[in-house]
């Protein structure tokens, strides 16, 4: 690789390229085998005589850092592997973050993955059409070869945003066409973009409590008022928004984390609310293609008839995080403003997998796909709402839930100290779950576990659930 050395102001150049190359070398920037680059090449960048980089390279070769090969160049000697890497590094700094990223904390759920894994918001990486995929990425790079190499509308390929009108339209009633759709790198950016263009600092956002905590944060750092509103099996209630709030975020089909589905009554609560105070409702639709009983609740965007609804998805969980790819449902009266949103802070999606997602969906193996999982994840969920109901009726009370890829159970009678307790002893026994004391937004925090069945093995869920009952016994 090319090699940096700075000789403004300094006197004795060769000296200077070998103490810069020598402290390159004891820092681990540059590895044993690595190449220095070449001696007519550096003098040439650096408008330097090549005998005076020769003489520099000569002496790291004499005090045996480095090593020559007639026709081939210096490289970093292999025997160097032993020495101790060292180094200043980067100075602190004088720069100060403001003080909201104090109470931001890194997700540190996902870091590993126990042998009984019951972590919400992830699905079974195994099941993902892994064969398909990669036919269809290659094809779409193949294309590439010849469309023009720029950027691409902030709003993202028109094949995709067209795929994903049809698919929502089909699953889940949503009228849009493919101008209405823009694509985004997961949930998160839709609701970055949402607020910027809706939201000023001051103003108030409502957001379920307990709830999804990254929404919090990120209003909270563009200068956005989050208000905590409590959640009952009904799902938010609607009584208790205050006055003075422009939007309220809300998870109607599939409550985070209780797994409550919003009534009817409810929904229809909620938009009269909107219209009597001038609100916008953000409406997340994160794993509502997973069913298992009941009929299809519709979103409150279907139920909307004044634009005051901004619905938002994503494919992280229908396929994988990993893929960071997202979309909202733009009122037409915002669609120009959510645009130059996307422009300034992200411009668009990475278009190679924008273009692989259209086929999927397009050709059907999305919809096979999705399918196929809802029978493996409806065996999961049954099985693990079965043993909570039999084994830990006692304990638990579990809360109704036949959508999506995580059950709720609140503690009868534990305190959140005590199920903290237990849930430390099932993380001892290779059981990874949450409490849903963590999830609290602004109000009291709740006693309960969260149990997600989107990655653990069906073979493994019964001898886990085993597990955990030992651990609340203890």
């Amino acid at each position: 690789m090319a090699m940096h050395i700075s000789l403004v102001g300094r006197q004795d150049l060769s000296g200077e390229i070998y103490r810069q190359a020598r402290a390159a070398i004891l820092n681990g920037k540059l590895r044993p085998g690595d190449s220095l680059t070449p001696s007519r090449e550096l003098a040439h960048a650096l408008a330097v005589s090549r005998s005076t980089v020769v003489a520099a390279y000569d002496r790291l070769a004499a005090e045996g850092f480095v090593t020559s090969r007639r026709g081939s160049g210096t490289f970093v000697s292999d025997g160097l592997a032993r020495l101790k890497r060292g180094g200043r590094g980067r100075a602190d700094g004088a720069l100060r973050p403001r003080a909201i990223w104090d109470a931001v904390d890194l997700p540190t759920v996902f870091g590993r993955a126990d042998r009984f894994d019951f972590r919400t918001g992830l699905p079974d990486a195994s099941l993902f059409p892994h064969s398909t995929w990669r036919r269809l990425v290659a094809r779409a790079m193949r294309a590439s070869e010849q469309a023009e190499g720029s950027y691409q509308h902030a709003a993202g390929r028109p094949a995709l945003r067209a795929a994903i009108a049809r698919h929502i339209g089909v699953s889940r009633g949503v009228e849009a066409a493919a101008d209405d759709i823009i694509v985004t790198s997961g949930t998160q950016q839709a609701l970055d973009i949402i607020a910027r263009v809706l939201l000023s600092p001051g103003d108030r956002i409502a957001m379920e409590d307990p709830g999804y905590l990254p929404p919090k944060f990120l209003f909270t750092s563009l200068g956005i008022r989050v208000v905590g509103v409590p959640v009952d099996r009904d799902g938010i209630v609607v009584d208790a928004l205050p006055r003075g709030v422009r939007a309220v975020y809300v998870t109607p089909s599939h409550q985070y984390p209780l797994a409550v589905t919003m009534t009817l009554a409810r929904r229809q609560a909620l938009l009269a609310w909107a219209e009597r105070n001038d609100a916008a409702i953000i409406e997340d639709d994160y794993d509502s293609e997973f069913r298992f009983g009941d009929r299809p609740v519709e979103p409150l965007e279907t139920l909307a008839r004044s634009g005051r609804v901004i619905y938002v998805g994503s494919f992280s969980k229908t396929l994988l995080p990993a893929l960071r790819i997202g979309f909202l449902v733009a009122p037409r009266s915002l669609r120009a403003a959510l645009h130059k949103a996307m422009y300034v802070s992200h411009w668009h999606a990475p278009t190679l997998m924008q273009t692989a997602l259209a086929h999927l969906i397009d050709e059907g193996d999305f919809a096979r796909h999705i399918r196929r999982v809802n029978r493996i994840y409806r065996e999961r969920h049954d099985m693990i709402v079965q043993a909570l109901k039999r084994d830990f009726a006692t304990q638990l009370e579990l809360l109704p839930s036949t959508t999506g890829l995580h059950v709720t159970a609140l503690a009868r009678s534990a305190s959140v100290e005590q199920i903290a307790a237990m849930a430390r002893r099932a993380g001892d026994a290779a059981i990874a779950l949450q409490v849903l004391s963590a999830f609290a937004v602004r109000g009291k925090k709740r006693a309960g576990i969260v149990l997600g069945y989107g990655t653990i093995p069906t073979g493994r869920i019964q001898e886990g659930l085993r597990r955990l009952r030992r651990c609340f016994s203890d």
